[in-house]
């Protein structure tokens, strides 16, 4: 790729029910998630502030936002490929993330990469016939 050739953006792959729950926030926080997706999509920096979430896994990061009751965070997988997959929304009120978001993203992690191995199984198996 030629520097002046841009990435293709990249699909966004929604695990369990992570788009239901970004889609109950308030509609403020709904855009400010969705322009930092649509940033990441096209290979640019998010908007909002990340951070690493190596508690669950290489490669997951943390989107945040908050308003004046209420954090927000949402759990995804750098992009694989042409593909960020969502791992996770969630709604806290301490710093601290509980035990069970932490073991749902992870869970969903796992998941994830299972899927991307037989994929790429299935690629090597029909390049071999």
């Amino acid at each position: 790729m030629t520097t002046s050739e841009k990435p293709r953006i990249a699909d966004i792959v929604w695990e369990g029910d992570s788009q239901q729950i970004l889609q109950s926030w308030p509609k403020a926080i709904r855009i400010d998630f969705g322009v930092s997706l649509w940033e990441m999509q096209q290979g640019n920096p998010a908007r909002l502030e990340t951070r690493r979430m190596e508690s669950v896994g290489k490669n997951v990061f943390e989107l945040k936002d908050s308003d004046d009751s209420t954090w927000y965070r949402m759990m995804y997988l750098t992009r694989v490929g042409d593909v960020i997959h969502v791992l996770d929304c969630f709604e806290k009120d301490s710093a601290k993330t509980e035990k069970k978001d932490l073991r749902r993203a992870t869970a969903r992690l796992s998941q994830v990469q299972q899927r991307l191995m037989e994929e790429r199984k299935n690629a090597k198996r029909k390049a071999n016939k």
